[in-house]
């Protein structure tokens, strides 16, 4: 072969949809082509002409224009367009023009229709345009597994053992004895099915609260049963259940259908699906004794991590693993501290905040928490106690892994170990009367989950910013200017815009150029919907169900994330197994193509979402500051 065709071919070999063809077929494709220049400024392609060529940019950038006029893209080396004209009568549906020097590969169409009835990989890519094309590319990155596609209907054995909330605790073991279960769900009424469920008891519960305490055989079981139940739905999917037992840290779930109860299901029942062990990793945590032991523990998780990947997890299934995983450590490190210290002198709820509130944590990440005192708090009588927990807390987590705050947002400082009242006045003055620096040091407190202690007081905390938020469009509009700071690394050319000094040159970051920049601009539009949900994946159902942005738009930006999130997850994973420190800096050739194309893709939409976040609310700020 000629060198100027080996040239081609290798070029085109680095990018989709070329670079999965057979190489005997890329040959042929190299052999067919001609090449074009175009100057900059002038048009390659004009609305309504005919045209007869797959269009290959080799070098430069090109504009893509609707018939109307409007700018459609912008592409730049290894990208094609015209196949839509190809696919439909050959008339160019999107005039191109050449925005700088320009060098075209032109594939001719009996090529293009060989390759594209011949070659499915050619054939999905060409077909979908833009955005289809990056749900396409979500869909085939995360291939799904069991976990993700089976109903927890599936794991229901057998009708679920019942009995009246009234019931002694003698008569609900026997109940479970008889019956050879770990569980009874408890009802109101006569103890059917047609009772409304309002707790339940399990074998660890007997344990625990009733013969560690020595409690007579009498004693009504309503005093040691679980309320504030957390229940599933029997047509949710298995990896729901996984979640919600990490969440919660429960080890049995109730399964309700129509509003009734129809099942129980239980760790074990998910664990022969579970085969990346995350709840195994969980359950471990609970049982450790000392930070040491945790210590020990928290080597599984890298394992948990790499598994997950492996098995073609969706980001939302491993942040959320992840997030389950960070929230037990901190758990058992504060029954540990109580333990050690003595009971707590105040009611108290230890909050997470940033990606664990968030359920989006993965390898790489620091400890962002805060306390919520009961407001009998006393700083002169609790507070010794108090900061003592707070640091044994972030003492061991920093040796599990979880790096202390370089912005000291953590319970150990006295600004973020305050009573509830101090808390609602925070929010109030953050949202009632913003300052765009105050903001910006206070963004990652818009994102909280109470995981130990009295959780009521976060979810307070939670109704407060949901019903205030909504209506300060003053807040609305600095959170969005704030929202602005971080851009995608995408280019006027559709090229990476990467670190040009340091030891990340030549890279950019996934996370504070790709995921961050998403979680900020779907946190405005959640607050300015008064969602209460944390994760971002909730917050786009929850800013869905109201319209307040199209709903092309939100999938887009789902897709967006995930695909984002995903090849960071990845980085990750692969720099474990490799035997590298993870991080959040990728070199663009270490990408595959197949990557590169759709990161660009992702990145393109975020920008659009920027973009529309500042057209809706910058009228706003100007408003609001005159």
């Amino acid at each position: 072969m000629q060198a100027e065709l080996i040239d081609i071919r290798n070029h085109l070999q680095q990018h989709a949809p070329f670079d999965e063809l057979p190489e005997s077929l890329l040959d042929e494709v190299a052999g067919s082509i001609e090449i074009a220049y175009f100057r900059a400024g002038s048009p390659i392609l004009e609305g309504g002409e005919r045209n007869t060529w797959l269009h290959y940019i080799r070098s430069g950038a090109v504009e893509i224009y609707r018939r109307s006029g409007e700018l459609y893209n912008r592409l730049g080396e290894g990208e094609i367009f015209g196949q839509i004209g190809l696919l439909m009568g050959k008339q160019v549906r999107f005039p191109a023009k050449a925005l700088e020097d320009t060098l075209v590969y032109l594939i001719p169409d009996d090529m293009f229709q060989h390759l594209f009835e011949t070659q499915d990989v050619f054939a999905d890519f060409v077909e979908v345009e833009d955005k289809s094309r990056l749900r396409s590319a979500v869909s085939r990155s995360t291939q799904a597994n069991e976990l993700m596609t089976s109903r927890v209907s599936r794991l229901i054995v057998r009708a679920p053992v019942t009995a009246p909330s009234t019931v002694r605790l003698q008569e609900a073991a026997r109940i479970m004895t008889e019956q050879r279960v770990s569980s009874l769900l408890l009802v109101e009424g006569s103890g059917d099915l047609e009772g409304d469920l309002v707790g339940i008891i399990t074998d660890r519960d007997l344990r625990t609260r009733a013969l560690t305490d020595a409690l007579p055989s009498e004693t009504p079981i309503a005093d040691i049963m679980s309320d504030g139940l957390i229940t599933i739905r029997s047509d949710a999917y298995i990896f729901e259940a996984m979640l919600k037992m990490l969440h919660n840290n429960v080890h049995h779930l109730p399964v309700i259908e129509r509003g009734k109860p129809r099942g129980v299901i239980a760790l074990s029942d998910i664990m022969k699906y579970e085969s990346q062990n995350s709840l195994y990793v969980v359950g471990n945590i609970h049982r450790q004794q000392t930070v040491e032991g945790l210590k020990t523990v928290s080597k599984d998780v890298r394992a948990s991590f790499i598994r997950m990947v492996n098995e073609d997890a969706n980001s939302h299934m491993i942040g959320s693993a992840m997030a389950g995983i960070g929230r037990s450590f901190t758990q058992r490190l504060l029954e540990i501290g109580e333990e050690k210290l003595g009971p707590a002198p105040v009611p108290y709820c230890f909050l997470a905040l940033g990606s664990m509130a968030r359920d989006e944590q993965l390898i790489v990440t620091d400890q962002d928490n805060a306390m919520v005192l009961d407001n009998s708090f006393d700083p002169e009588k609790h507070d010794a106690y108090f900061l003592a927990l707070a640091k044994f807390v972030s003492d061991g987590l920093a040796e599990c892994g979880y790096t202390y705050c370089t912005g000291d947002i953590m319970a150990t400082n006295t600004k973020w170990r305050q009573p509830l009242s101090v808390w609602k006045d925070y929010f109030t003055d953050w949202i009632e009367n913003p300052k765009a620096e105050a903001l910006l040091n206070s963004n990652i407190f818009f994102d909280l989950d109470g995981v130990h202690g009295k959780t009521d007081f976060a979810e307070q905390l939670k109704t407060l910013i949901a019903t205030k938020a909504r209506s300060s469009q003053r807040f609305l509009a600095l959170l969005a200017r704030n929202a602005l700071n971080r851009t995608p690394p995408l280019g006027f050319f559709r090229q990476f815009v990467m670190e040009e000094s340091g030891q990340q040159a030549k890279t950019f970051n996934l996370k504070r150029r790709g995921t961050a920049p998403v979680s900020d601009l779907i946190r405005v539009h959640a607050l300015a919907c008064g969602s209460r949900s944390q994760n971002s994946f909730l917050r786009l159902q929850d800013i869905a169900a109201t319209k307040l942005i199209p709903a092309d738009s939100v999938e887009n930006l789902r897709d967006a994330l995930e695909f984002i999130a995903i090849v960071r997850i990845r980085h990750q994973a692969l720099a474990m197994e490799e035997g590298r420190e993870p991080d959040n800096s990728v070199r663009p050739e270490e990408l595959s193509s197949f990557e590169r194309s759709h990161l660009k893709e992702a990145f393109q939409v975020v920008s659009q979402a920027q973009k529309f976040l500042r057209f809706r609310y910058h009228a706003q700020v100007g408003r609001q500051f005159q």
